[in-house]
């Protein structure tokens, strides 16, 4: 199998992966995943494609993420994976579907309006 890649988005963080046959091994900009996202939640968010199709210790995944929080960041990431697997084996995409992987989560942060403190916080009303 030659590398694969594919990109994922979520908020403003984009992820761009490259996947290989492999060990099992997920580098983000360098760093180990666990070293990554140290909190074991986040770590299962972005393995939850490879193991719903039981691939997990099939591919080396390399990542170079960018931008957002990492809740965007790890949501970003299993995207990529997603995509990037039903590349790899277009016969997965329905149950990839079926956890809702494929689906792009499209809702960002509202911007900012003049005359308000916030989106859509407004000051404080004084009739009198």
């Amino acid at each position: 199998m030659e590398m694969v890649n594919a990109l994922g988005r979520r908020k403003s963080a984009v992820a761009r992966i490259f996947v290989t046959e492999g060990t099992g091994k997920i580098t983000i900009n360098k760093k180990d995943l666990q070293d990554y996202f140290p909190s074991s939640i986040l770590q299962f968010v972005v393995k939850q494609p490879l193991t719903t199709l039981n691939v997990a210790e099939k591919y080396d995944i390399k990542v170079n993420l960018d931008g957002g929080g990492y809740t965007g960041q790890s949501q970003a990431l299993r995207l990529a994976i997603a995509r990037a697997l039903v590349k790899i084996n277009a016969d997965d995409k329905k149950a990839l579907r079926a956890e809702g992987f494929l689906t792009r989560d499209a809702r960002e942060v509202e911007r900012k309006k003049p005359g308000q403190p916030k989106a859509r916080r407004r000051f404080q009303f004084s009739k009198r």
